[in-house]
């Protein structure tokens, strides 16, 4: 993952309406400063109670691609390789990762680490773990991180070799994600694996402990964990699904839930005065675009999407979608998703031109491209606060330009499956995303608008655009790499394969008799709940 850049302070300014929304009340002006952590556990707890606002469709880790589930994830299961709270990367359940040449990764497995049952960790496992991905039986979300990969083999009592069709320098950092997520082989056999009955089986510092369909997913603290380090604190962490935001901030403000990562933007100005406990905001690698889901319709012409993006207020939603706690974006990519080359960002970012606002040069951008009255779809839904504050501001924006765009209500859970089942965007021409990068490699989002990838939504094809992603790909020097991903960025921006927004930082919020969480959005992939402990 990526350290966001947002200077030391964020201002929270007054709440502005958008085109749709009528006005809200001014909130005190008050300065958020981004903190890289919180003070460590002191000592041990009973139980945190933790809320996230969706309920997970699965815990097979195939299928983790979303916020929910890897916040529960991050506790109980392990990957190759270990993405830490100040977002760099290190070994994981792999003591050793090696590249002996172009086509091939070495991976040497730490020994005496056990799964929840009790059993060994073994190459066999990492195997049976790894190849999930490569079966189309299985359908993981996570197929792209091995799309260059021709084989996974046990070369050792303690060792895994990965076999590659061409050069793949993003698949090592891609074995910190759920890519990398190592289950026991024998759980993996088990019909219903991952599921609310069954559960999973793997070696983190919490181990399942029940999941109640549309209540909670409990965890216990396991006793038998290898990393010293990160042995939890709390005996049990209950996660519970609270999808409406305002009960969401309430439970928090009345101390019935501990804490939560991303939290509703709508309440931030009481969390931040709550004396029950503090709001955070840690560095992030998220940025929030619109994603064109149907290049065969209206957006496919440029011009309309070029229209679209001029017409939008970035400023008023904003302000209006996170209470100004947040920057323009210039890019589909957070600037904070480069941390192989921050430096170096700054400079590519600089070179990209502004996304100003101009209507009237919209109008006649839909007028060529003789797209007045045309329609666009675009899903909304009640699962934050933000996205329909989006949805609005677009709907009008659109309108204001020539343009009919409806918009269709997803229930909140089926919002998640919009960017995992292409029927479920059957119908549908624009989505808004909060995307995240779970590598500290650019080349990790902007490698998904190659031709063919799972997360490619609107199927953009560019021939230069592929050959640039493998020539990036194949490059091990970390600079190198970032020269030509800036080059990925500017075709990205000019073609407006998504419709960048703004960047946000990552949002928690902790109880006052708890510390220890990390603040960033390693939390996806770090085992958080075993960091905190008792304030006093």
């Amino acid at each position: 993952m990526r350290r966001a850049r947002f200077g030391a302070v964020v201002a929270l300014a007054a709440l502005a309406a958008v085109a749709c929304g009528g006005t809200t009340p001014s909130v005190p002006r008050k300065a958020f400063e981004i903190s890289k952590d919180t003070p460590p556990g002191k000592g041990p707890v009973d139980t945190v109670t933790w809320s996230l606002y969706a309920e997970p469709q699965s815990l097979d880790y195939a299928y983790a691609f979303d916020y929910p589930p890897n916040t529960v994830l991050a506790n109980v299961c392990e990957q190759l390789m270990r993405v830490t709270p100040d977002l760099k990367m290190e070994p994981g359940l792999a003591v050793k990762a090696e590249n002996p040449d172009p086509l091939t990764w070495v991976y040497t497995i730490r020994e005496g680490v056990r799964f929840h049952d009790g059993t060994q960790l073994t190459a066999d496992d990492v195997v049976a773990s790894m190849r999930r991905h490569l079966d189309p039986k299985v359908g993981s979300y996570w197929v792209s991180a091995y799309q260059n990969v021709k084989s996974v083999d046990k070369s050792g009592p303690m060792r895994v070799t990965v076999h590659l069709r061409k050069p793949d320098q993003l698949f090592n950092e891609e074995m910190g994600t759920s890519a990398g997520t190592i289950e026991s082989a024998a759980s993996l056999r088990k019909p219903g694996y991952g599921s609310p009955d069954v559960g999973v089986n793997c070696t983190g510092p919490y181990s399942f402990g029940g999941w109640e369909k549309g209540q909670s997913i409990t965890l216990k603290k396991f006793d038998g964990y290898w990393d010293t380090k990160l042995a939890a604190k709390a005996a049990t962490v209950k996660n519970v699904f609270i999808a409406d935001p305002a009960t969401r901030v309430n439970t928090l403000l009345s101390g019935e839930v501990d804490g939560g990562y991303l939290l509703p933007s709508s309440g931030f100005t009481k969390l931040a005065t709550a004396p029950s406990g503090k709001l955070y905001f840690g560095p992030n690698t998220t940025a929030v675009d619109l994603i064109p889901t149907n290049l065969k319709g209206t957006l496919g012409d440029l011009r309309v999407r070029k229209a679209l993006s001029m017409a939008l207020d970035r400023q008023g939603i904003l302000k209006a979608a996170t209470t100004g706690v947040g920057v323009p974006a210039k890019a589909p990519a957070a600037i904070g998703a480069w941390g192989i080359a921050p430096e170096q960002a700054k400079g590519y970012y600089a070179q990209l031109p502004a996304l100003t606002r101009d209507v009237e040069g919209a109008k006649k951008l839909v007028q060529e491209a003789g797209a007045t009255g045309k329609k666009i779809v675009m899903a909304t839904s009640t699962m934050s606060p933000e996205i329909s504050v989006i949805a609005n501001a677009v709907q009008a924006a659109g309108q204001s330009i020539g343009l009919k765009v409806e918009l269709k209500a997803v229930a909140p859970d089926a919002y998640t499956a919009l960017f995992s089942d292409p029927k479920a965007r059957e119908g549908i021409d624009l989505v808004m995303t909060i995307w995240y990068d779970s590598t500290p490699d650019p080349l990790e989002f902007y490698g998904i608008l190659q031709t063919g990838d799972f997360a490619n939504y609107g199927g953009y094809s560019n021939p230069d655009y592929d050959k640039l992603v493998n020539e990036a790909n194949a490059l091990a020097d970390p600079a190198a790499r970032a020269a030509v991903v800036a080059k990925l960025q500017e075709i990205a921006v000019r073609d407006l394969v998504w419709i960048p927004l703004y960047e946000v930082p990552h949002s928690m919020f902790l109880n006052k008799r708890l510390t220890g969480a990390p603040t960033s959005i390693s939390q996806l992939v770090y085992p958080w709940a075993a960091m905190i402990g008792s304030a006093g």
